[in-house]
């Protein structure tokens, strides 16, 4: 089974929802980023995602970008994000997704690319800017490998769209909560408990709702109704303040564990009034 897979399975039987925070492989560099997966995962991340560096990351918000700019003038390349990897599954089993746009992909060799990401340790890939009607020939290595290959949705998303999705995806299904990029919002739509249930109409897999998720309230919210929050720019952010790269990751490891004790609390009292 999955390491996604798994895990989802855990949660359910605790009534929990994921906490998955992102973070930039190299931002900083790759040692401080090796450092900060350590610190997610004893913070209490479920999974996490693991962005791979781009020069025009056009789906992320400007703490994204500048993360990812960070990143690509460091240096870092698709493989030195593989390796980082491998060198984290030597210590961990929290399931990891590469998140990243298609280009570095492409240019790596879809085949070549997926194998590699299965033999580093990688659960899963979310290739941003891939439409699933494009998507056959990733779809077919990641399933060789075993690896899952996960879509997104939006508040656009028609039911033909949502059932194509549901088809297609594996692992969870990823609901961006807003329309427009990646970026920490101080409220999230009214709505977004309806639009997840509209979902769940279509797909037995988890729903994971990110984009915007800022703090550990909006997470809590999330939990009550989704099966995962994914939290990136707001940890990003985080980073960005604490300065020296020491901090940066005493500082991940603080926030997400606030945002994790919060889900922790708002699905318990959920669970038990619906029981």
């Amino acid at each position: 089974m999955n390491r996604i897979d798994r895990k989802f399975s855990e949660l359910k039987k605790r009534r929990e929802a994921a906490l998955i925070p992102f973070v930039t492989a190299g931002d900083p560099e790759i040692k401080t980023t090796l450092r900060i997966l350590g610190a997610l995962e004893e913070a209490g991340a479920d999974v996490i995602e693991v962005g791979v560096p781009f020069s025009d990351p056009m789906a992320d918000g400007a703490t994204i970008q500048r993360a990812s700019e960070r990143a690509v003038h460091g240096g870092t390349s698709l493989s030195h994000v593989l390796k980082l990897i491998r060198k984290f599954r030597r210590r961990s089993e929290t399931p990891v997704i590469l998140f990243g746009y298609y280009n570095p992909f492409f240019r790596y060799g879809l085949e070549r690319f997926v194998r590699d990401a299965s033999a580093a340790g990688v659960d899963g890939i979310l290739c941003v800017d891939l439409p699933p009607e494009e998507s056959g020939e990733l779809r077919r290595h990641a399933e060789k490998a075993g690896l899952h290959a996960i879509f997104l949705l939006a508040p656009t998303s028609d039911a033909g769209r949502i059932k194509l999705v549901a088809r297609l995806g594996r692992g969870f299904i990823y609901y961006v909560s807003v329309t427009g990029v990646t970026g920490a919002r101080r409220a999230l739509e009214s709505e977004l408990q309806a639009q997840v249930a509209r979902i769940r109409r279509y797909t037995s897999l988890p729903i994971g709702v990110g984009f915007g998720i800022s703090t550990p309230e909006q997470a809590a919210r999330i939990a009550s109704f989704a099966d995962a929050a994914v939290v990136g720019s707001a940890l990003i952010d985080v980073m960005e303040r604490a300065g020296r790269n020491g901090k940066k990751v005493k500082d991940a490891k603080t926030f997400v564990a606030r945002l994790k004790r919060a889900m922790k609390k708002r699905r318990h009292v959920v669970g038990n009034r619906r029981g």
